[in-house]
C-alpha cells in the first residue's frame, strides 16, 4: 500500500528558486476536505490492505512504497539545499551548479566523485565550460555588426554576440517553452546559458516568470528522486527516497499514477511494456473494434447476451471462453493462457500474421473486459452503499457493522485493476519456465477474484466471514503474483 506522508510547509525567508506562488496555500490545512463520494470507487486502495491483513493475510505488501507529497515551497527548499551544496564543493556559482545538477539528475555523490576524479572533463560534459575558446572580436556574430565592446556578451567560449541579438535569441526560446537547454548561439557549441545569464536579457517580468517556471519543471524533472504530479494545474511535487515504477498518489488532487513514467499505475507489467502495449492497443483499435460491442452468443442457445456485472462466472458457463463453468476448478487457468502454436515458425508468413493477430486478440480482449468488469463492478459498489446506508437508517447495524462489505468491493477493484494489467505483461513474455510460472499464478488469482465478485453481488447470500476469507485468499494471491513479477 502507497503510504503518504505529507510534510508541513513553514514560512521561510529562503531564497525565491524563480515561480510566483502568491495563489498557493503553503499547506494542506487550508484545504477544505471533501467528503468521499459514496459511489466513487477510485480509492480502493486507501484502508484495504489493513483490513484484509487483520483477517491473517501475509503482512508484506511488495506495493508499499514511502513516498512525499511536497508543496512548491517546500520543493523549492530541497533543490536549493543541493544547489548550495553542489555549488560550495565546486566553487562554482548557484546557476551554473544547477545546470551540472541536471545534467547528472541531481545526484551528488556522482558529481562530487567525478569532479574529485577530473574537474575539467565534467564541467566540459555538463556543458557549463568550452573545451576551447574563440578569440574575441568586435563584431556581432549573429547580425554581422561591429559594436563597442561593452554592447558585446559572451559565455566561458568566448564567442560574442551583441545585447539586442542574445535578448532576440532568448526571448524566442523562452516562448517556446524552453527552460533548462539554451545554448550559445555560434553554430556548433553547445555550452549551456546560465540562468544568471539568461534572466536579464529577458524583456519584461510575463516573460521572466514564464522562464522561471520552465527552469523549475526542468529541475524537478530531471530529478531522480521528484515527480511533477501529472494532475491538472497541480503544483505538488512528490518525492521518494528510491526512484521505482510504483504506486503513489498525490494529497492535493488525489492523481494516482506510477512514479517512474507518471503514466496510469500499471503493475506488474514496466513501464516499458505498458507504453509499447498502449501503442499497440491504439494502432489496432479499428482491428480489436468487433469486440467492443461485450456481445457474445450464448454456448447453448445462440441468443445474443451481454454482460451486465464485473463478475465472468456466468450462470453455467465462463464469460470469456464460453466453457463449462463446473470445468474452471484446478484446470482455471486454461481459460487464461493462450496456447502457443509450436510449429508457426514453418508456416508462411500469411500463416505467421494470422497467428500474431489472434494472439494479440486474445490478450487485448482479456485486457478489455477486466476493463469493462471494473466499471460494472462500480454499480455493484454503488448498490452497496445504498444498501449498507438504508440498513444504518433502519437501526440495523452502524456503519462499521457493514464496512466488510464496502471493503469487499473496494478490494475487488483492487484485485481486478491488478488483473487487468497482467495481460500486456503476459503478451509480450518469452515463452518458458518464468511465463507458465507467471500464468499458473495470474489464473489463480483470476480464479480468486471471480469467486469474490460472484460473492460480493450476491452479498447478502453468504456469512461475513465467508466473504472475508475470500478477501483474504485473492489478496494473498496477489500479492504473491506482484511478489514474484512486479517491476523493480
Amino acid at each position: 500500500m502507497s503510504v503518504d506522508m505529507n510534510s508541513q510547509a513553514s514560512d521561510s525567508n529562503e531564497e525565491d528558486f524563480g515561480v510566483n506562488s502568491e495563489d498557493e496555500d503553503d499547506d494542506g490545512g487550508e484545504e477544505e476536505e471533501e467528503e468521499e463520494d459514496q459511489g466513487d470507487i477510485s480509492t480502493y486502495y486507501e484502508g484495504v490492505a489493513s483490513d484484509v491483513e487483520q483477517q491473517g493475510a501475509d503482512s508484506f505488501d511488495p506495493e508499499e512504497y514511502l513516498f512525499t507529497c511536497l508543496t512548491y515551497k517546500e520543493s523549492q527548499r530541497v533543490l536549493i539545499e543541493e544547489v548550495n551544496t553542489v555549488a560550495a564543493a565546486l566553487k562554482v556559482l548557484p546557476a551554473v551548479a544547477k545546470l551540472i545538477l541536471v545534467h547528472l539528475h541531481w545526484k551528488i555523490t556522482q558529481i562530487l566523485d567525478r569532479f574529485k576524479s577530473n574537474s575539467s572533463l565534467l564541467l566540459s560534459d555538463a556543458l557549463v565550460q568550452p573545451s576551447s575558446t574563440c578569440r574575441s572580436s568586435l563584431q556581432c556574430g549573429v547580425c554581422l555588426q561591429v559594436v563597442r565592446r561593452d554592447s558585446l556578451l559572451a559565455l566561458p567560449c568566448q564567442h560574442s554576440f551583441c545585447k539586442g541579438c542574445w535578448e532576440q535569441h532568448c526571448t524566442v526560446l523562452v516562448k517556446d517553452g524552453l527552460g533548462v537547454g539554451i545554448s550559445c548561439m555560434a553554430q556548433d557549441c553547445s555550452l549551456q546559458m546560465p540562468e544568471d545569464f539568461v534572466l536579464p536579457l529577458l524583456p519584461g517580468e510575463e516573460l521572466k516568470d514564464k522562464y522561471r517556471r520552465y527552469l523549475f519543471r526542468d529541475y524537478v524533472e530531471s530529478h531522480f528522486q521528484l515527480q511533477l504530479c501529472p494532475g491538472a494545474d497541480c503544483p505538488i511535487v512528490i518525492k521518494v527516497e528510491e526512484p521505482r515504477a510504483r504506486r503513489v498518489q498525490c494529497s492535493r488532487c488525489s492523481e494516482v499514477f506510477c512514479f517512474k513514467c507518471r503514466q496510469m499505475y500499471h503493475a506488474p507489467t514496466d513501464c516499458a511494456t505498458i507504453r509499447k502495449w498502449l501503442t499497440k492497443c491504439a494502432d489496432d483499435s479499428e482491428t480489436a473494434n468487433y469486440i467492443s460491442a461485450h456481445t457474445k452468443d450464448c454456448p447453448k442457445c445462440n441468443i445474443c447476451i451481454e454482460k451486465n456485472g464485473g463478475c465472468n462466472h456466468m450462470v453455467n458457463f465462463c464469460w470469456m471462453c464460453l466453457g463449462d463453468w463446473k470445468t474452471h476448478g484446478s484446470e482455471y487457468y486454461e481459460c487464461s493462457r493462450y496456447k502457443e502454436n509450436p510449429d508457426i515458425v514453418n508456416q508462411s508468413q500469411q500463416a505467421q500474421a494470422r497467428e500474431a493477430l489472434k494472439k494479440y486478440l486474445f490478450y487485448f480482449e482479456r485486457w478489455e473486459n477486466h476493463n469493462k468488469s471494473l466499471q460494472l463492478e462500480v454499480q455493484t459498489y454503488q448498490r452497496i452503499q445504498e444498501k449498507i446506508q438504508e440498513r444504518v437508517m433502519n437501526n440495523l447495524g452502524t456503519w462499521i457493522d457493514w464496512q466488510y462489505l464496502h471493503n469487499a468491493s473496494r478490494l475487488l477493484a483492487k484485485c481486478r485493476y491488478t488483473l487487468q494489467y497482467t495481460y500486456p505483461y503476459a503478451y509480450y513474455m518469452e515463452s518458458g519456465p518464468r511465463k507458465k510460472l507467471f500464468e499458473y499464478q495470474q489464473a489463480q488469482l483470476e480464479a480468486e477474484i471471480e469467486n469474490l465478485s460472484w460473492k460480493v453481488e450476491r452479498a447478502d447470500s453468504y456469512e461475513r466471514g465467508d466473504l472475508e476469507n475470500q478477501m483474504h485468499i485473492a489478496e494473498k494471491k496477489r500479492r504473491t503474483l506482484l511478489n514474484g513479477f512486479q517491476d523493480t
